[in-house]
């Protein structure tokens, strides 16, 4: 729900009670003014009528006003009522108010009840209700069409400012540059997110030029020790010390792995900083470099006894990726097919328009699927894998909004890598 319309329900909720709060006060107020008058005009009536008995006068044969409904010499109950009659022309109940009142004194004292019809004040109220119906729905409209202008005028720096925001990307090295409007809050957040965005935009470029510096050093020296430590295991005279040739060679598989690291945080540092422009972004047949990635795993897949099946859907179109992401995305899932399968094992590659499906046997896998994608998350605490073959998965495939989601089939013992283009 917008702001708008929480404010707009409100207003009318708030206008409808107070309306209809004043419209029962009205119509108790108006129908009591108007009963009032009517027990004036039968106490007037009842007045004179009670004077020309005084006088000695006889009682008038007819009564202009009133309708001398009944004389009775027994006691009746004083005083005004209510009651409803039958018209005998429109056949429908009417409405009347009388006055029971004593006229004379003595033995020849007698009641008298006076009548007067009040269609004509029901007639003043029903005129009453229908004007304040009227200037309800008036005011409804008037309420919600306020809010409508209010809205398209008053709000439009926010929508601006939250368009703004929208389309802001940091990777662009630019601050916002909001304008400041006329209302004072719109101002003061404009002027607040102008600073945050500078902020952020120099922490950015601060963090960017760190990890570029940094990638760039480090690359340097361990290129520099794992040439040396090569090397170092040609020199003739580690032949005859077969301590030092497994310690040179631990320091070496040491030395790679730390390069594969440094290569795996560096690119997972890119793409949280989104450092790859979506500009470079070419068309890529999925199709072909994945059977260029599976067939440069032969070796592995032959020296493991694994065997793999591939199965590419015809003329797939091609998809707008980052010719370096795309590889790296083939490159770790299938590692990760390979690594976590039992020698003699299995691997079902299945790519779709609507998805690349990696099935592959190994062993059961216990805890949340969802922690698997997490950095340093390994099956295998001993396992000289870095850890960061799904977690980068996950990245890429969040960069070009894909899904990427894992599931165990426990016939079989199937382990299913599922990227949802």
């Amino acid at each position: 729900m917008n702001l708008l319309t929480a404010t707009t329900r409100y207003y009318l909720l708030l206008t409808t009670v107070l309306f209809a709060l004043a419209s029962g006060l009205l119509y108790a107020g108006v129908n009591r003014a108007l009963k009032r008058e009517v027990d004036e005009d039968l106490r007037h009536r009842a007045r004179t009528l009670t004077q020309l008995v005084a006088r000695g006068q006889p009682l008038p044969d007819a009564v202009p006003l009133e309708e001398l409904v009944a004389r009775s010499q027994q006691p009746r109950a004083l005083g005004y009522a209510d009651t409803l009659l039958r018209e005998p022309y429109e056949k429908e109940p009417v409405p009347y108010r009388q006055l029971t009142f004593r006229l004379g004194t003595g033995a020849g004292a007698e009641w008298l009840t006076l009548r007067r019809s009040l269609v004509e004040t029901e007639d003043v109220l029903s005129v009453v209700l229908e004007v304040m119906l009227g200037v309800l729905a008036l005011l409804l409209l008037g309420v919600v069409g306020l809010n409508r202008w209010l809205s398209s005028r008053l709000w439009a720096p926010f929508r601006r400012t939250l368009t703004a925001l929208r389309t802001y990307e940091l990777a662009r090295h630019e601050p916002l540059t909001l304008p400041a409007p006329a209302i004072r809050e719109f101002a003061e957040l404009n002027q607040a997110l102008n600073q945050l965005s500078q902020r952020l935009a120099a922490d950015y470029e601060s963090l960017r030029q760190f990890t570029e510096n940094a990638a760039h050093e480090l690359q340097t020296p361990l290129a520099i020790m794992q040439a040396q430590l090569e090397e170092l295991l040609q020199v003739p005279a580690l032949t005859h010390d077969e301590a030092a040739v497994t310690l040179v060679g631990e320091l070496l598989a040491a030395a790679r792995r730390l390069s594969r690291l440094h290569q795996a945080l560096t690119l997972l540092s890119r793409l949280e900083n989104r450092q790859f422009a979506l500009a470079q972004a070419v068309p890529v047949h999925l199709g072909q470099l994945l059977r260029e990635r599976v067939a440069s795993l032969a070796p592995l897949l032959e020296a493991r006894e694994l065997h793999l099946t591939l199965r590419v859907a015809e003329a797939l179109p091609p998809l707008l990726l980052h010719p370096g992401l795309a590889d790296s995305l083939l490159q770790n899932l299938l590692h990760n097919a390979v690594k976590h399968n039992h020698p003699g094992g299995r691997i079902d590659i299945e790519l779709s328009r609507a998805a690349l499906e990696i099935r592959n046997t190994g062993p059961i896998i216990t805890g949340d699927p969802a922690r698997f994608f997490e950095r340093f998350r390994k099956h295998a605490a001993a396992s000289d894998s870095p850890g960061l073959g799904l977690s980068i998965v996950q990245h890429i495939a969040g960069y070009y909004g894909f899904r990427v989601g894992y599931s165990f089939e426990a016939v079989g013992g199937w382990h299913v890598l599922r990227v949802v283009f």
